[in-house]
C-alpha cells in the first residue's frame, strides 16, 4: 500500500466521524490507573500532508529527557511507566510525580545479567495483569549466548521463566506484552544472515510465542506443546491488541518493506521468501507495507480504531485507521516527520494519550540536548489525554 499522506487533517476527522466523537477513549482494564500529574504541554507541533497543507496538530509534551537507550515501556496501576535502558540495563520509574523536568525519574534497579551487543541488552518489560496482587513485572534481556525472559519483583532478583532463545548482534525481536487473554506473548527475530529459523517450526527464532506466567505453552497454542504463537517473522518489536482482541506487529529488518501485521493463531508471515505483499497463499499479508526508508517501525499502540507505530529509520509514527471489523480506512497519516529523530516505544498511556520514546543515543542516531526523550502526544482532533 502507498504510503503517501493526502490531506491528513481532514482524513483524520473524517475517521473520527465514522468511529466516534471521541476517537482515543479510554484504556482497556489491565492498563487502567490514575493519571500522572502531567507538566503543561509544549506549543503544538505540526503534522502536514506531503504537499505541506492540511495541518494534524499533536500536542507534545517531554515527560522525561537525558534517558540513553529507552526500549521497553509499560504501566504500574498508579499511572507511572516502567521504562527499561537496552545499554545501560537500567529499569526506570516515570512518575506519578513530576519535577521542573518534567515527571519525575527514579532508577529502580540496575540489572547485571543483560549483555549488550548491537540491539542486544535491556530491552521489553512488561507488569502483570494481576500486579496489585503479585507485584510481578517480565523483562526480555540478551545475554552473551541467548536471549531470556525473566520475572520478578521491582528491586528483587529475576528468575528466568524462558531461555534458549535465539540472538544476535543485530536482531533479538524482544518485545513483551499480556494479552487480552492474560497470557505473556514475546517476540523473537529470526538472528541468522539467511532467513533459516523464521520457517523452522523447531526454532522460537523469528516468532511470536504466547506463555503462562510460567513460560510454559499457554493452552490453546498451535502446538500443545509449544510457545510459537505464530511465524515467518523477521524482527517483530511491537505488540497491541484493540479492543476486538485483533493483535498488531510491526515487522522491521527486512530487505525492502517495513509492515504492520494482524496477528492471528498459527499464521506464517511469510520471511524469508515474502518482503511486504505475497502472491502465496500460504503466507499471511500484511495490513499496511511501507519502504524501508519510511518505516523500520517498533512500538506499536491502539487508540480505539487508530493502530499508531513509531519508526527507527522513518523517524516518524505513522497512524492507520481501520473498522470495527479490521478493515483500512483511507490511507495511513504520519505525525511528528523527523521532529524528534528515531522513535522507538509507542505505548497507550493510562488517560489515553500516547507515550514515544526516542533512540537517538545509539548508532545511526543524531542526538540531539535532551535526547534521549519520553514524550508525550495528545491530538488535536481527539480526545486522548483526558485528564
Amino acid at each position: 500500500m502507498s504510503s503517501r499522506v493526502r490531506g491528513a487533517a481532514v482524513v483524520l476527522a473524517a475517521t473520527m466521524a465514522v468511529t466516534s466523537a471521541c476517537a482515543f477513549g479510554p484504556p482497556d482494564p489491565d492498563v487502567a490507573g490514575e493519571p500522572p500529574n502531567l507538566p503543561a504541554p509544549s506549543a503544538p507541533s505540526g503534522s502536514t500532508g506531503p504537499g505541506g497543507d492540511d495541518e494534524q496538530e499533536v500536542a507534545i509534551t517531554v515527560l522525561a529527557k537525558g534517558l540513553d537507550v529507552p526500549w521497553g515501556m509499560a504501566f504500574l496501576p498508579d499511572g507511572s511507566g516502567l521504562v527499561t535502558e537496552r545499554d545501560s540495563h537500567r529499569i526506570l520509574r516515570i512518575g506519578p510525580e513530576s519535577d521542573a523536568d518534567g515527571l519525575k525519574v527514579t532508577e529502580v534497579q540496575r540489572l547485571s545479567e543483560p549483555v549488550s551487543a548491537g540491539d542486544g541488552g535491556l530491552l521489553g518489560i512488561a507488569v502483570s495483569p494481576k500486579y496489585a496482587e503479585d507485584k510481578t513485572a517480565y523483562v526480555f534481556y540478551t545475554t552473551a549466548k541467548d536471549n531470556r525472559i525473566a520475572k520478578f519483583q521491582l528491586g528483587g532478583k529475576l528468575t528466568p521463566i524462558v531461555t534458549g532463545l535465539p540472538r544476535s548482534d543485530s536482531d533479538n525481536g524482544g518485545q513483551l506484552a499480556f494479552g487480552p487473554d492474560g497470557f505473556l506473548y514475546a517476540t523473537t527475530a529470526d538472528a541468522t544472515d539467511d532467513g533459516s529459523l523464521a520457517q523452522n517450526p523447531k526454532s522460537t527464532g523469528g516468532k511470536i510465542l504466547r506463555m503462562t506466567t510460567a513460560g510454559k505453552p499457554a493452552p490453546g497454542n498451535p502446538v500443545k506443546t509449544s510457545l510459537i504463537w505464530s511465524s515467518g517473522h523477521r524482527d517483530v518489536l511491537g505488540l497491541a491488541w484493540d479492543s476486538a482482541k485483533r493483535m498488531y506487529a510491526t515487522e522491521t529488518g527486512q530487505n525492502a518493506s517495513g509492515e504492520l501485521n494482524v496477528i492471528t493463531k498459527g499464521k506464517n508471515y511469510g520471511w524469508p521468501t515474502a518482503d511486504g505483499d505475497s502472491p502465496d497463499a500460504k503466507f499471511t499479508n500484511p495490513l499496511v507495507s511501507w519502504p524501508i526508508a519510511d518505516s523500520s517501525c517498533a512500538g506499536v499502540a491502539v487508540l480505539e480504531r487508530t493502530i499508531a507505530t513509531a519508526c527507527l529509520t522513518g523517524k516518524r509514527i505513522w497512524l492507520v485507521s481501520v473498522t470495527g471489523n479490521g478493515t483500512l480506512i483511507g490511507q495511513p497519516r504520519e505525525v511528528l516527520k523527523d521532529e524528534y529523530g528515531r522513535l522507538r516505544g509507542l505505548v497507550a498511556g493510562p488517560d489515553g494519550s500516547l507515550w514515544a520514546s526516542t533512540s537517538n543515543q545509539e548508532p545511526g542516531g543524531e542526538p540531539k540536548p535532551g535526547d534521549d526523550r519520553i514524550v508525550r502526544l495528545v491530538f488535536s482532533d481527539g480526545g486522548a489525554g483526558r485528564s
